[in-house]
């Protein structure tokens, strides 16, 4: 489809599943998340090449999160202005560029600037994809898709750092971010091949819209808060784990990083799981009843949470994943559904409510992340952790009931 085409969105829904398209949107996704993460294995020996110390090239990293949220809102309205096409292979470009850029770096403000422009690349693909599945179906069938979509945010942080590290170990540092452009460039070029231009606009949408009036009514809208802050407070017993775990397995267990490492990619089926679920049921209940279900598994993994932390079973690490495990399947239950619920309040904007919701979600993981840690300091249990979960869980609750709950039994 060229450029300037649009996609009939009743066509597709008609037509099937776009399974080419889906895997597209797949990689595109994939290429934020690998993006942040992959360089994680190589920090000390860039350190080294970059004369300089861990805490200082870390910025690397922390400062492309802050990139990859913050340009989320910057890549929404400009998918809602200029079409989804343009953006997302813009991105993707940007990206390879940054990644080869990266190779010719002689220091350390030098790389963080690189991987901070790198960031507002890898930014594009996380929301566009969401944009580009809302254009083309309708809510329901939309959060079954998202569901698919949405594994490559676990996929790509679960697996991101091994390739990083098998690269860097065979081929050095320089390795990973080759690796980067070279994905960059052959999603870039599938796209250019086949992605289409699935922006539409609504009859009559030419008076009263634009950037100011899609912002306004999605602020007026309580449904749309709610459906940010349930996707930003399910998916922050992730975060919570994610900076509390490793403290809780390697310094309070006296366990190794690999066996860290394992169990955490164990805990990642649960999230798998919950998307597959999603794909497969959403069109059948709703959005907001898939919303309400993953609630109601989220509460049953908190529980188990505090009682086994209270209890101090002997399990070693499995006290706190077999839980985790639980608590991702209903995230993975929740999370295309209340994108999908976020993106559907004005579909016309559907790349400003992404953006937002992306760089709301990404931001208070990134509080949940820095909480996870501060509870267990000087700790001797992992049961404050376990307690952090709980009120993470019940912040969901009252998005959910507070915010979402006139929809909840009408979808």
């Amino acid at each position: 489809m060229k450029p300037g085409q649009h996609a009939d969105t009743a066509s597709a829904r008609d037509a099937g599943t776009p399974w080419p398209l889906i895997g597209l949107l797949i990689c595109i996704t994939a290429i934020g998340p690998t993006t942040l993460n992959i360089l994680v294995p190589a920090l000390p020996n860039l350190a080294r090449a970059l004369d300089s110390d861990v805490d200082t090239v870390q910025l690397a990293v922390s400062l492309f999160l802050i990139g990859l949220a913050s340009a989320q809102l910057l890549a929404g309205p400009l998918s809602d202005r200029f079409g989804r096409r343009p953006v997302a292979l813009g991105g993707l470009a940007l990206t390879a560029l940054m990644s080869l850029a990266a190779l010719a770096v002689g220091n350390v403000a030098s790389l963080i600037v690189v991987r901070f422009v790198q960031a507002i690349g890898a930014a594009t693909g996380i929301v566009v994809a969401r944009a580009i599945v809302r254009d083309l179906f309708e809510r329901d069938r939309a959060a079954a898709m998202l569901g698919l979509v949405a594994t490559a945010m676990v996929i790509a942080p679960t697996f991101g750092p091994l390739i990083g590290g098998l690269l860097e170990t065979a081929f050095g540092w320089q390795s990973i971010f080759l690796f980067v452009a070279a994905a960059s460039l052959a999603v870039l070029a599938w796209g250019a091949a086949v992605l289409p231009e699935t922006r539409r606009r609504e009859p009559g949408s030419g008076a009263g819209t634009g950037f100011r009036a899609d912002l306004k009514a999605l602020a007026r809208s309580a449904s749309f808060h709610g459906y940010v802050l349930c996707a930003a407070f399910g998916s922050g017993s992730f975060f919570v784990f994610l900076g509390g775990g490793p403290h809780a397995v390697v310094t309070i267990m006296g366990r190794s990083s690999p066996e860290f490492g394992l169990w955490f990619a164990f805990s990642s089926i649960g999230y798998m799981a919950g998307n597959f679920f999603t794909s497969r049921l959403s069109m059948r209940f709703g959005v907001d009843r898939m919303i309400w279900w993953g609630l109601a598994v989220q509460v049953i993994g908190a529980a188990a949470a505090i009682a086994l932390a209270a209890l101090a079973h002997p399990w070693g690490p499995a006290i706190i994943f077999l839980p985790q495990l639980v608590l991702g399947f209903g995230n993975g239950v929740m999370l295309p559904n209340a994108i999908a619920g976020a993106v559907s309040i004005r579909p016309q904007a559907a790349g400003m409510a992404s953006g937002l919701l992306g760089c709301i979600q990404m931001t208070i993981g990134a509080a949940f992340v820095q909480l996870g840690g501060l509870v267990l300091v000087g700790a001797t249990t992992v049961l404050p952790m376990a307690l952090l979960l709980g009120a993470v869980v019940a912040g969901f609750a009252l998005a959910l009931f507070g915010l979402v709950r006139p929809r909840l039994f009408t979808a």
